[in-house]
This record gives structure tokens, sequence and C-alpha cells, in this order.
């Protein structure tokens, strides 16, 4: 498929009954491979993210070049801006035009105040950047604006144990998707570094990640496909695999939040998890969520909701506007589409309201570069005939979704 190719998508309306095998999570693969790289580990890492994401910092990891072009990924621009900051010589990091719109400024500030010589090559406080090594730490407190990325907290805590004091990192600010950031000091623990934590403070003494060989639990926001689709079909029992109970991931809240929309989540042994359709499915008519923990579930939970006729409360999404395009403004023009309103409350805080059911003949998306615009719209062909536009985009996170999706009665043409 080109750039501009079209999908056609639609079910063939018989109950789904299949199993699906999804690699793991994109957001602890990333995490591990700065882990292994920081500490010249020989660590195995088995179910690794078949992701574009994670495989273009395995590349960039293992590149002898002096430029690294991160594409659209900003987990990998983000961690690697901190990463090179320890690698000696100079390297220039840059990314898509997109990339090159995303704040970069609090990271590189933190940064730049433990030492690193980093300068802005294009807009300033955006991507490319320009690099050079940490010679001496300068501060061993940082404080990080905690308001706009996750990301930034994760690939500072990544790089503190390489410091020569360590890291006392404050964080400012209501903080988003302080699950990431758990996340990450979780595996950094599992890997030998000693941290102490309270809400707003993360201390991070020196030392070295340690070998050890890690099993990378599956996606679970690959899985919110799924579960849209057990959700908005009526009659599914899907089989996922590998799946741990506790997750690290914040996404494994969907499994609560899906049983309100209709589906039911039993983990099995093995580290299988098997969706069915409940009785549940049409009693809901509204539903509100704060998704300052789980943003990247926004889009499915939208168009589940618009499937269903349930009026949906979104507050906690101002990081959907710096994501790979402005979901908040996609989610508005394409849910449109079929009748569905989605408008800012008159509070004026950053809150939407989204009511009414989708009713559409044929109609055609348009993904905006995102690979989740994609594969939350995608889910809609149960009702009808839809046509994805640019549907390569998913290769971003899941690959094999389009592929996946066929095994469940999806037709594609």
């Amino acid at each position: 498929m080109n750039q501009q190719s079209q999908l056609r998508v639609s079910h063939n309306g018989l109950p789904i009954r299949a199993s699906v095998s999804i690699t793991g999570s994109k957001s602890i693969s990333n995490r591990l491979l700065i882990i292994k790289a920081l500490g010249q580990l020989e660590s195995a890492l088995t179910n690794i993210s078949d992701s574009a994401d994670t495989q273009t910092l395995i590349r960039l990891l293992t590149t002898d070049s002096e430029t690294l072009d991160a594409h659209h990924a900003g987990t990998t621009f983000r961690f690697l801006t901190a990463y090179l900051s320890l690698k000696s010589g100079n390297q220039i990091l840059t990314g898509s035009q997109r990339m090159q719109n995303r704040p970069i400024r609090p990271l590189v500030a933190a940064l730049r105040h433990i030492g690193a010589d980093i300068s802005y090559l294009g807009k300033d406080g955006y991507p490319p950047l320009s690099i050079g090594t940490i010679r001496k730490q300068k501060n061993k407190r940082i404080e990080i604006n905690a308001t706009v990325s996750s990301q930034f907290t994760s690939a500072l805590c990544l790089i503190a144990p390489y410091l020569p004091e360590g890291l006392e990192l404050h964080l400012i600010g209501a903080q988003v998707s302080r699950p990431y950031v758990d996340m990450t000091l979780a595996l950094m623990r599992a890997f030998g570094i000693e941290i102490e934590t309270t809400p707003d403070l993360i201390i991070i003494q020196p030392g070295a990640y340690l070998e050890r060989d890690y099993h990378i639990e599956s996606d679970w926001s690959s899985a919110s496909y799924y579960y849209a689709i057990a959700a908005i079909s009526g009659d599914a029992e899907i089989n996922l695999t590998s799946y741990f109970r506790p997750s690290l991931q914040g996404d494994s809240i969907l499994a609560k939040i899906f049983n309100k929309l209709g589906v039911s989540t039993i983990y099995e042994e093995e580290h299988l998890v098997r969706l069915t359709s409940n009785a549940n499915q049409h009693s809901l008519e509204e539903l509100t969520l704060d998704f300052i923990t789980f943003p990247d579930l926004a889009q499915t939970i939208a168009t589940v909701c618009a499937a269903k006729g349930v009026m949906l409360h979104l507050s906690g999404v101002q990081t959907l506007l710096i994501k790979e395009t402005d979901r908040l403004t996609a989610l508005t023009n394409e849910l449109s589409k079929g009748g569905v309103k989605l408008s800012r409350d008159i509070s004026g805080r950053l809150e939407y309201t989204q009511h009414g059911k989708f009713a559409a003949i044929n109609p055609s998306f348009e993904t905006y570069d995102d690979h989740r615009m994609a594969m939350s719209l995608a889910t809609l062909g149960i009702i009808a005939p839809i046509t994805i536009t640019n549907p390569k985009v998913v290769e971003k996170s899941y690959p094999k979704f389009w592929n996946d999706i066929a095994s469940l009665g999806f037709e594609l043409e």
C-alpha cells in the first residue's frame, strides 16, 4: 500500500470466536532497550514489540551515524534525547515534520540543568536537536514540568543511575500519564536500581543496571481494539496472549472500563485473557472518564461510545493535543461523519462531551498519520462498511493489525 491508499473494512456479521497473539508492550520494550543499552547488558528480552517505533529504537541504538532520525516515534525521540546526552561526541537527533512540532523544551531544559550540551537546530523548543555529552554533572536536584508528557520524566529517570550523583527529580504541576512513570521505575528496580519516591519526588541513586532476562507482557493498548470489537459486536469471545495480572501497564484499566461497555475479562492460565460480550452491553447510557492516566485509550473508547450511543464525558485529555496529531480535532472531524458530536464544555476547562449514535453509509475516514485513529475507527466496520485512508499507518505500533482482525471475520478490500 502506498501512503495514499485506502482500505475498505466490513464484517461478515457472524459471531466472533477467535484467538490473537499480540507482541510485547511497546512502552515496556522501549524502556528495556534503553536499560540494556545503558548497562551494555547481554540480557535476553523475549516477546519484544514488533512495532515500527521499537524497531526504530533498536536501529538507532546500534547505528554509528552522527544523525539519528526517529521519524514519528515520540517515545524513541524523547528517550534518545536523554540517552545521547551520556554518549561521547555530538549527535543530531531529528524526526518527521510532525515530530518537529511536538514540544521538547521541558526535557531539554532539565538535561541542560544537569549539564548536557543541547541546542535547537530549528524552532526554539522543538526538534531537531544537536546533543553533546554531559561532561560534568552540574546539579543533582532537577525540576521537570510534569504536565506535558510523562516521557520526559521517564527519560530522565532511565539515565539517572549513570549520573555521578544520581538524580533527585521534582515533578512540578499536575502529572499526566503517571502509570508510565511508575512502569519505568518498576523496570529500573527489576534491573537493580535503588529508588525512593513520594507523589512529587523521585530519588535515584547512582548505580548500574544488572543482568537479567525479561519476558515482556503483551501490549494492552493493542488489546483495546479487541475490547472495542467485542463491545460493538455484542456476540464475541476473543482470547488474547500474553497478559499479566497484575500488569505494569496503566492501560490494563481497560478491562474495568469495558466491563461497563459490555465486555467481561477472564484471566486464564498461561497469561491468556478471555474477552466475552456480556449482559451489560445495552444498559449504559452515559460514561464519565478522566483520561489523564490512560490517554491512549481515548480514541478507542470514544469510538465504542459512538457506536453504542453512549454519552461520553472526557477530561484529562490535554496530552491528546500533542500526540501524532491533535487527536481531539481528528476525533471531532471523523465521528461527525456519522452524526456524532464532540464538543468542548462551556466551563472553559479542557473537557469534552460526545453524544449521538454513529450512523453513516460507507464513510471514508482520514487517519492523520495516526495509528490509533486507524485502528479505533476500523472497529466501526462491525456496524457497516467503512473506508480507511492510509491504513499502513498502523505499522507504528501494531504492524499485524489488519491480518489479525481478518481472523475475526473482517473483510478487507
